[in-house]
């Protein structure tokens, strides 16, 4: 899942993809207005998180074309104007929700999987087995039972049944899931394939295997080492 990030402040542009980032989707970022208004009108994002106040061409301005153009791409304005005028004329802009800075990035998190659940805009459960991932309300679930996920680990199981059966090495879901270099040192990698595989492993057999060698793969089979 995408989501396109039209602000001008370094600071909130950088806070914002962590957490989206974080919550396991994926960022795309423009910061000022001419570069929100093409993001807009042309990634594919599932939603937008949008400034009011940038440079160049505003927040509102954007909105219209986007809603002119016929888009239904839901949109989570983002702005420091907190008063009742600003607020009434973003949502009549086009705008689905309003949130006024400073605020906690769990509620934008929580605002957004709202606005992708109304929308269906985050594509279909993920399935494998008796495990379960949906992406529009952050949920993963093995045989009924609701999963306690860190969001590395949440990315992390994400991957694997986006890629089931298929055998992923050790850089590919590194670099993947973490968005760094793989340097083959660090072992953090294996220290979140336990912590995943001991939650998993409470409800069911073991899914992600050990391919000696290579990386793991996300399938039935005998357990590998740890």
């Amino acid at each position: 899942m995408k989501i396109l990030i039209v602000e001008d402040d370094a600071r909130w542009s950088s806070l914002l993809e962590r957490a989206v980032k974080e919550a396991g989707w994926t960022a795309e970022i423009a910061r000022d207005g001419v570069e929100g208004d093409h993001l807009l009108r042309t990634g594919s994002g599932d939603a937008a998180v949008l400034d009011l106040g940038l440079p160049g061409k505003s927040g509102f301005e954007l909105l219209k074309r986007l809603r002119a153009s016929g888009s239904t791409l839901p949109v989570l304005v983002l702005t420091a104007r907190d008063g009742l005028e600003e607020r009434v004329a973003g949502l009549d802009a086009g705008a689905d929700d309003y949130v006024v800075k400073p605020c906690a990035l769990t509620e934008i998190l929580a605002r957004l999987r709202a606005l992708l659940r109304r929308g269906g805009g985050s594509g279909p459960v993920l399935r494998y087995a008796d495990v379960e991932l949906d992406p529009a309300r952050g949920v993963a679930t093995r045989a009924g039972q609701r999963l306690t996920l860190r969001p590395r680990e949440y990315a992390l199981l994400e991957f694997f049944l986006r890629h089931p059966e298929s055998v992923l090495t050790r850089e590919r879901i590194y670099e993947h899931v973490w968005e760094h270099d793989f340097d083959g040192l660090s072992n953090v990698l294996e220290v979140y394939v336990r912590y995943l595989r001991t939650k998993l492993e409470v409800l069911g057999d073991r899914l992600i295997q050990t391919v000696r060698g290579r990386g793991y793969a996300f399938r039935h089979g005998e357990s590998g080492p740890t």
